[in-house]
């Protein structure tokens, strides 16, 4: 008699797409169609664990030994069935030794020329107050990225704030430092800006084109949405003068598509609506959702049930989505575009995102940050520029959150994709940035099933957008 053989539920996921079953490979994040044999096995296993011998003989009215026994093998591979040897650790890691840093995030100015209601920055001024960061902290941040991390071969620059723009002169200057500095070392280097878009001109649209920055627009939408919480300091709305800036920014930037960045906060759900203004209206090349659910200003939070309706609208306009890829469309819904992407080249993260891992942001003090949300919170930082990363601290807190040991993450099926969630939502709801975001995990995971619901339905009919689409944004 051989060995009980016993399905590994945490390994395994199935969605149905109409009649087909599809098997989501949790530890690898693969998708596979399962054909009747897989199903027949798991199904039988389901019910009750047994020897190969006995499963044979229980599928044997169904199908031939052989392919019972080869599918078999196969599935133990995958650890999807188990015949009682241990399986393999779900992530290679349970302990970050090392970080390869490749993206310094420079807050160039706490002060903006905008206030917004909800804005999370914790060390925002007005624009006369804000504390703008010096040339010689951000050269040092560059110097800390190539002295930290010298292997790798691209690098990213992000100018971020309050309004990076408020701080034109340190950005152009550190373009040059960089183009520079980066050439002699044989590696590329990549500049991204978030901007609320209100003091684009010309000139610094053209400039930015001709060194190819990568760029997101804050806008919430139509005008009503917008003016909601996009103030001035002195409160009024400030749709007009943004509609306007966009309508320039996107007649003219040609060297990358530029995307909108819309920040969801309570009374806003309607997704549909936003995404039609900013896509099919004003002509954005692709939109993302933040859905406000931990703010300090707990007014601005969506409610969980505004949130439930979030993610429907989120999947109404997924739909939409699948109706254009089926048509050979993109419409640039980029929530479902990046999980789609995921899906696809089967990521699994061990971490939410690369913050302390692949990041750092730095405050005008030159002190780093897990990431651009943190600069100015009480969390203890990770080092400063001049004297580097504090290298141990920074991995005992990222093994911290690896360690997913008598957490709800542990057996969740897409722990791999999620891990966890956000650290600074975390942080601003349990005051622990290590803990997971539980309040809205059953979102999440419907969200990620209707992802494979997706993909799987533009894999069957129309396989060539994702060639076109999909595959592309990694050469970028």
């Amino acid at each position: 008699m051989g060995a009980i053989l016993n399905l590994v539920e945490r390994n395994l996921h199935e969605v149905r797409v109409d009649a087909d079953r599809m098997l989501f490979h949790i530890p690898s994040s693969s998708l596979f169609a399962t054909d009747e044999v897989t199903g027949g096995i798991i199904d039988a296993l389901r019910q009750q664990g047994c020897s190969s011998e006995e499963l044979v003989q229980r599928l044997g009215g169904r199908f031939a030994d052989q392919d019972v026994n080869e599918t078999l093998r196969e599935l133990i591979a995958l650890e999807v069935v188990s015949d009682g040897s241990p399986l393999t650790p779900e992530i290679g890691i349970s302990k970050v030794e090392r970080t390869a840093l490749n993206t310094v995030v420079l807050n160039v100015n706490t002060g903006c020329n905008l206030s917004c209601t909800y804005c999370y920055k914790e060390d925002l001024d007005k624009p006369s107050a804000g504390k703008k960061m010096g040339a010689e902290t951000a050269e040092a941040s560059v110097e800390m990225l190539l002295k930290e991390s010298p292997d790798e071969e691209r690098y990213s620059v992000v100018f971020f704030g309050g309004e990076p723009l408020s701080n034109r002169p340190l950005i152009e200057h550190m373009v040059d430092y960089c183009e520079r500095r980066f050439a002699e070392a044989g590696k590329q280097v990549e500049f991204i800006m978030t901007t609320n878009a209100t003091l684009l001109t010309e000139e610094i649209i053209d400039y930015l084109n001709a060194h190819r920055f990568g760029l997101s627009v804050s806008i919430d939408g139509p005008k009503t949405v917008h003016d909601r919480n996009r103030i001035t300091v002195g409160g009024q709305g400030t749709y007009d003068v943004v509609r306007r800036k966009v309508d320039l920014l996107l007649s003219r930037y040609r060297s990358r598509p530029v995307g909108a960045r819309v920040t969801l906060t309570r009374g806003v759900t309607d997704v549909e609506t936003i995404w039609n203004h900013l896509f099919n209206e004003l002509g954005f090349a692709e939109v993302g959702f933040a859905p406000v659910t931990s703010g300090d200003m707990a007014d601005y939070n969506l409610t969980s049930e505004e949130l439930v309706e979030v993610f429907a609208n989120m999947k109404a306009l997924g739909r939409r989505y699948l109706e254009a890829a089926l048509e050979h469309r993109n419409i640039g819904f980029s929530n479902l575009h990046q999980l789609i992407t995921d899906i696809h080249e089967g990521h699994k993260k061990a971490l939410p995102c690369g913050a302390g891992l692949k990041m750092l942001a730095v405050d005008h003090k030159g002190e780093l940050n897990l990431c651009h949300r943190f600069t100015g919170s009480s969390m203890p930082t990770f080092g400063n520029v001049h004297s580097g990363v504090k290298q141990v601290e920074l991995n005992d807190f990222l093994s911290q959150r690896l360690d997913r040991s008598g957490t709800g993450c542990d057996t969740c099926r897409i722990r791999n994709l999620c891990s966890g969630g956000c650290y600074h939502e975390s942080y601003a709801r349990y005051g622990d940035p290590t803990h997971p975001t539980y309040h809205y995990c059953e979102l999440m995971r419907d969200w990620v099933d209707f992802g494979i619901e997706v993909y799987s339905r533009i894999m069957a009919a129309n396989p060539a957008f994702i060639s076109s689409y999909i595959t592309p944004r990694k050469a970028h």
